[in-house]
């Protein structure tokens, strides 16, 4: 007799890259972050170009699924957590924030440096505040 479809693609690459994850995994996510930090901490201290530090960081974070074990830490948290995670899956602070790095490229290239240090400083300023008043908000 066939076995059931979901037992035939049990040992596939995609089976165990996208399993849920299971109890007791921060034994594994742990020491994955710690590896995570000490690399982000030597390319940066020796000099390692910052585009390719981070590349490799956040490459090394998606395939080993430590980032969304970071969220779903962050989502534990009693009350706020929940509300950081909705905040941060809201579109429009990802637009404003886009906006604002499109807006501060064109404004270097013009020779406003001191003027984009200023506005990005707004702008954070205003992605902060819409994100509190979004948590009090919902706590209110």
């Amino acid at each position: 007799m066939a076995k059931p479809a979901s037992r035939q693609s049990s040992g596939s690459i995609t089976d165990q890259l996208f399993a849920p994850p299971t109890r007791g995994s921060w034994r594994i996510m742990l020491p994955v972050w710690l590896v995570l930090l000490a690399l982000l901490w030597l390319g940066l201290h020796f000099g390692v170009d910052h585009r390719a530090v981070a590349g490799g960081v956040l490459l090394l974070g998606f395939l080993s699924s430590a980032l969304a074990w970071l969220v779903g830490v962050i989502g534990l948290v009693p009350l706020v957590g929940p509300l950081i995670i909705k905040v941060l899956a809201i579109p429009i602070i990802w637009l404003l924030n886009a906006i604002g790095y499109l807006v501060s490229f064109i404004a270097i290239r013009r020779g406003y440096s001191q003027d984009v240090l200023t506005y990005r400083g707004l702008t954070v300023a205003l992605i902060v505040g819409i994100v509190i008043g979004y948590i009090l908000g919902k706590l209110i």
